[in-house]
């Protein structure tokens, strides 16, 4: 076998198991990462979408100062940064043999190109709050200030569903290979 990066090489020589060897064999455990990074993937992918679309029908009326819109850009720069960091953590379970060493580091090496910009724009989701805060507060302590967001609970569950079917396919994929 012609390996050439060092990733590939300790594919190669490492033991042949049915995930990264840092789970140490415990299935469970495999199931739950997988499950949910798969699911938070997912999740936040849906919502990441959901916001840039508000955004986009709502251009005319919310410029880009207006609190709605910025508070609609910390969600979307926090779960895009979620989209790269739980996708490219599912993707390195779902993708995971080490008999494609090329294959398997190619998705490793990726995860390291992908997280450095997750964390820009988690820090850039994390910078804009702290900004706007005294803006928000302000806007927030304004009449009429209560939420019932009890209201929006039947909402999450389809979200729920999809978690649970994550986790049926994490139980699939470990118990099969």
């Amino acid at each position: 076998m012609n390996v050439s990066s060092f990733a590939e090489k300790a594919i190669a020589m490492g033991p042949a198991t049915a995930a990264p060897p840092s789970f140490d064999g415990q299935g469970w455990l495999v199931v739950i990462n997988l499950a949910s990074f798969t699911f938070a993937f997912l999740l936040c992918a849906m919502l990441a979408a959901k916001w840039i679309g508000d955004i986009w029908r709502n251009r005319k009326r919310d410029t880009l100062d207006h609190p709605v819109t910025i508070w609609r850009g910390i969600g979307i720069a926090l779960t895009l940064a979620g989209v790269l960091r739980f996708g490219i953590a599912a993707a390195v379970l779902w993708g995971w043999n080490p008999l494609d060493p090329v294959g398997t580091a190619a998705v490793l090496t990726l995860q390291r190109y992908v997280d450095p910009v997750a964390a820009a724009l988690g820090i850039s989701g994390l910078a804009t709050f702290f900004l706007s805060e005294r803006g928000m507060v302000d806007q927030l302590r304004k009449e009429p200030f209560p939420l019932n967001m009890w209201a929006s609970l039947p909402m999450l569950k389809r979200p729920a569903f999809l978690a649970l079917l994550c986790l049926f396919a994490a139980i699939g994929v470990v118990s099969t290979r």
